[in-house]
């Protein structure tokens, strides 16, 4: 009786369950790959890029507002465009002058993508965009330098360069929008316009030769110049010689003039001693160290000298 007592109260225990512990690990398992699922479709659209959502590779939506979106897992899928500007270094080339002269062009380009659908429809990739784009430029470049002489181009005093770039600019836009694109072009610039090697060296002796002739030109005048002002500054300067020459003439003749009424005045006051006075000057004039005089010793002059009358 007691011990069938014992196995009742056993049997009344409760049993381990392994079906229960097998639906919570399932249920566990589903939540959690429910959770990486939603997490692996989850994506962030930033400000410089564009987010382009493709469903069995279709492009069915375009997302250009930053934030956070969701995809729909193993369906769609998200690919990343950029919004911002981007250069794209053309290859360079060789082209030909309006007056038959050949030179290498080496240009770059700044772009953006204006419209993503567009291009994704009818470039499919940034590569094959960049690369309608670069012929756009090569050819639109040629053709306008082509209209250019060769010292249009390279020389800076002549050069067309500067409105060339946007004329360039406007016609490859006009194309890429005609052809449905997607993509615009902000700026064409030409890096370096350089002559092929065979051309160079005889190209830079007609230069050499031409700035020779032109410093010689500049010579000829200078110098045509000087002489032209050296003669006027030499007539100038005879001229107020010839003047200043007449006018010390007048001076000189009116200062003796002047000074001969002053003589007069003074000697016809005392008559005596202006003649002793003209005595004396000519005494001056013609007595020195080597003086030999014969004079009569009674004479009025030799009295003067013995210092008697």
């Amino acid at each position: 009786m007691d011990n069938d007592n014992v196995v009742n109260m056993d049997e009344k225990k409760p049993a381990f369950s392994f079906k229960g512990y097998l639906r919570g690990g399932i249920t566990l398992l589903i939540i959690l790959l429910i959770l990486i699922i939603t997490l692996t479709n989850l994506y962030i659209v930033k400000e410089n890029e564009y987010k382009v959502v493709r469903q069995f590779g279709e492009v069915v939506r375009i997302i250009e507002e930053p934030g956070l979106n969701y995809k729909i897992p193993f369906i769609q899928s998200v690919t990343t465009l950029p919004k911002y500007q981007m250069t794209y270094n053309v290859q360079e080339a060789e082209i030909n002058t309006k007056d038959k002269k050949r030179l290498i062009i080496d240009n770059y380009t700044v772009w953006h993508i204006e419209d993503p659908k567009q291009m994704i429809s009818n470039a499919r990739t940034i590569v094959n965009a960049e690369t309608k784009m670069a012929e756009f430029v090569f050819s639109t470049v040629r053709s306008e330098l082509g209209q250019l002489d060769y010292d249009q181009i390279i020389n800076d005093e002549k050069s067309s360069r500067g409105s060339l770039n946007d004329k360039v600019t406007d016609i490859v836009n006009e194309l890429l929008e005609k052809d449905g694109y997607g993509i615009e072009v902000t700026d064409v610039r030409m890096k370096r316009t350089d002559l092929p090697a065979e051309n160079e060296q005889s190209v830079f002796t007609r230069m050499i030769s031409e700035r020779e002739s032109t410093a010689q030109g500049y010579l000829s005048k200078g110098d045509a110049e000087k002489n032209r002002i050296i003669a006027n500054t030499d007539k100038e300067v005879k001229e107020m010689l010839a003047e200043a020459k007449a006018e010390a003439e007048i001076i000189r003749s009116e200062g003796e003039s002047e000074a001969a009424k002053q003589y007069n005045t003074a000697y016809s006051k005392d008559p005596e001693f202006y003649e002793l006075f003209r005595t004396l000057q000519s005494y001056k004039q013609t007595i020195n160290d080597e003086t030999v005089l014969i004079i009569p010793f009674d004479s009025p002059y030799a009295n003067l000298l013995k210092g008697s009358e």
